[in-house]
């Protein structure tokens, strides 16, 4: 006789199936989310970060917002801001009037054309010399990075010997192979020339140091090919080198042009004690009067924040301006 099992019952074989689909079911069914875990598990990070955008905006966004604000008030250190005074567009008027002003622009704009261009071109070549050698390339790195992390006061007074008028060395080699001295620290020319030669000095070995970076990056297949197809060492160099250098040379010529429209230092230590009206005034016949000293001499000697404001303003933008023409240079010849 055979037993069949009632209908509506379950053997071993179903049950086992049904609690394999119940645990499926129970593994597919999503966690329930915990409140404030992504935050507990990003607090460690934004603490980490924190510290940066604290002083960013207490040394950065506020300084620069007050210097905004500052330009469009007349203001008194004596009174504070609560005596300030809105005298609106005023400030920027007398700036475009201002003759000072615009002799400062000039002498800027001399000395980053004598110390910028001559610079870029002298340090390429330097790299262009150290990446062709095989021995103590570490040696001439270190070298001629070294006037760039040297004190720029030191060096500047170390100029300033050098080019003296009566007893510097400049002269007294003039002297042996038969020509006059050069009046450097008073003639308006010269001084912008000892200027530009000082940046030239300092900022040269840093760019050549980029440029060896780049050269090095450039694979060397693309050399031999070009030896392999007749082309010599300077046709190299002008057909492969610079082409692939172009990316490294828009960006020393970016940072060179702003620093170099930033000239401060080394006029003031330069002419500081050459002139009897005013430390800051750019020596005699303000010859080496830049925008950044013409901002200091009206913010801190002459206590005038609100011009000197406007004049800050003025270097961003003329700087500002340069750099934009700078890359659209670049990309035009990218197109073309």
């Amino acid at each position: 006789m055979t037993l069949t099992a009632p209908s509506g019952a379950a053997g071993p074989g179903a049950a086992a199936a049904a609690a394999g689909r119940g645990r499926r079911r129970r593994a597919l069914r999503p966690l329930p989310a915990r409140r404030g875990g992504s935050q507990q598990r990003l607090a460690p990070v934004y603490l980490a970060i924190a510290p940066f955008f604290v002083l960013f905006g207490v040394f950065v966004i506020i300084p620069v917002c007050f210097s905004v604000w500052l330009s469009f008030q007349k203001y008194s250190v004596l009174g504070g801001i609560g005596a300030s005074e809105f005298v609106g567009l005023r400030q920027f008027e007398f700036l475009v009037q201002d003759a000072t002003f615009r002799r400062a622009l000039f002498n800027t704009l001399v000395i980053w054309v004598l110390g910028t261009f001559p610079m870029l071109g002298l340090a390429l070549v330097i790299a262009a010399m150290i990446n062709s050698v095989t021995r103590l390339k570490a040696f001439y790195r270190l070298a001629f990075f070294l006037p760039n992390v040297t004190s720029i006061v030191a060096v500047t007074l170390f100029f300033g010997a050098l080019f003296s008028e009566q007893f510097g060395l400049v002269n007294q080699l003039l002297g042996a192979v038969g020509l006059g001295g050069v009046p450097w620290l008073s003639d308006p020319w010269a001084m912008k020339v000892v200027v530009a030669v000082l940046i030239t000095w300092q900022w040269c070995g840093y760019n050549a140091v980029l440029y060896l970076a780049g050269m090095q990056a450039i694979p060397g297949d693309v050399y031999e090919a070009a030896a392999l197809d007749g082309a010599g060492p300077v046709r190299c160099f002008f057909s492969i080198t610079l082409p692939l250098l172009r990316p490294v040379i828009l960006f020393t010529t970016v940072i060179s042009t702003i620093t170099t429209l930033q000239t401060f230092t080394e006029p003031q230590v330069l002419f500081g004690s050459n002139t009897a009206v005013n430390p800051n005034s750019g020596g005699p016949g303000q010859g080496a009067l830049t925008m950044v000293l013409y901002f200091y001499q009206q913010a801190f000697n002459n206590n005038d924040y609100g011009y000197g404001a406007a004049i800050a303003l003025g270097v961003f933008a003329v700087v500002l301006a340069f750099v934009v023409i700078n890359f659209r240079l670049a990309r035009t010849g990218e197109d073309s």
